[in-house]
């Protein structure tokens, strides 16, 4: 490795795992992402079309590789062996030929490493494995095999990677989908987590050989096209999951935007409006409250109305007004005078009877508003009285 980085060599570039990776080792050698304590100086992209000259120069001059060229649904049985076996055959041969000898990642399938597994596809990825294997064997280099599940997130061909590419495809669409056993169990791993370990790799942080670091995760069939259907109905209640950081959800929901159609990606809200102006609800999260943005007219008022326990905060985007609080049982008064032009959050206090005020004769007072929960109809916490 020179000073300025690791070359790494990515087979299958253009497919779906090689196509995320490779957009991360861009970021992280163009210097957008310094958060891995990696160095890459070069990331050479070889496609299907790659000349074998240009692959011949990037084995030569690799420190590292991710070996992704495969077929998974090929038109012909034969093509199996044909491209997963002689892709790696080829590979081999280059490395062996420089004198290489950097560290190989292979992206297998978990399919390979079900013993009695004779489909075509597993027999030509296990083959594979031993191939290189033996080169690890043979010329001292570190291999290292990850037989990977059910692969999801962005950029995955629906009816081809991945049923949750698929699900999200068709059920984003209002098309039907196919569950053939609901109980049926699949084995999943976000590309990002893939991405990351491989990574992980390319920094010397894991020991060569099958590698079983990938959490994953276990879900049946059904319970997914369901979860998935939920994000569908959601967006038309205005709703999103809640998105714990690192969780399946986050992951799964994150994926499905990805797969949303281009015509759907605006969609209208309704407004509650009266003479004062109108609320237009944004957004409701599960544990994380709601987004609304309230449009009050020149000169008017609204709110009037006070909170024991809910918090909000409000933030004046366009337009100039007043916000005053006053201390429920109390005289004492708080004015909070705010503009579009010093843009700043105000805290509503539960306890304070509350409202805004346009300042403005000509111009609507446009605030968004966050509320720490969903609005309950039988539980509003809501008291009308005047400031």
């Amino acid at each position: 490795m020179g000073t300025d980085g690791l070359k790494i060599l990515v087979t299958g570039a253009g497919g779906f795992i090689g196509r995320n990776l490779c957009a991360q080792l861009c970021n992280i050698r163009d210097g957008k992402a310094r958060n891995y304590g990696l160095k890459v100086a070069k990331v050479y992209e070889c496609h299907r079309d790659t000349p074998e000259t240009e692959l011949d120069r990037y084995c030569r001059d690799a420190d590292f590789v991710v070996h992704l060229a495969g077929a998974n649904r090929p038109e012909r049985e034969s093509d199996f062996r044909d491209v997963n076996v002689g892709c790696t055959v080829k590979l081999i041969e280059l490395l062996t030929k420089h004198g290489t000898r950097c560290p190989v990642v292979f992206a297998s399938s978990s399919q390979a490493a079900v013993p009695d597994a004779e489909s075509p596809y597993a027999r030509s990825k296990r083959e594979a494995e031993e191939m290189l294997m033996n080169y690890r064997r043979e010329h001292g280099a570190k291999v290292y095999i990850y037989n990977l599940p059910n692969v999801y997130g962005k950029w995955s061909r629906p009816d081809y990677n991945s049923v949750v590419a698929t699900f999200c495809h068709r059920i984003s669409r209002g098309m039907e989908i196919e569950v053939h056993d609901p109980a049926a169990m699949v084995n999943l791993v976000y590309i990002d987590d893939v991405v990351d370990e491989f990574i992980e790799v390319a920094k010397g942080l894991r020991s060569d050989g099958y590698c079983h670091g990938l959490r994953t995760e276990e879900i049946t069939v059904g319970e997914l096209a369901s979860l998935i259907r939920e994000f569908a109905a959601m967006r038309e209640a205005c709703e999103v999951p809640l998105l714990i950081p690192d969780s399946f959800v986050k992951k799964l929901y994150s994926t499905y935007l990805s797969y949303l159609p281009e015509e759907d990606l605006a969609y209208p809200l309704s407004a509650k409006s009266d003479a004062r102006g109108s609320v237009i609800e944004m957004v409701r999260t599960v544990g994380g409250g709601q987004f609304s943005v309230n449009v009050t007219k020149p000169g008017e008022e609204r709110g009037n109305h006070w909170h024991n326990t809910k918090a909000e905060k409000f933030l004046v985007v366009s337009g100039r007004g007043l916000i005053t609080m006053r201390e429920h049982g109390s005289g004492h008064t708080i004015e909070i005078p705010v503009n579009s032009a010093d843009l700043k959050v105000v805290e509503m206090i539960p306890g304070y009877t509350h409202s805004i005020r346009n300042l403005s004769d000509r111009e609507d007072l446009v605030t968004v508003i966050w509320c720490n929960e969903v609005f309950d109809p039988n539980l509003p916490d809501t008291y009308s009285e005047k400031v």
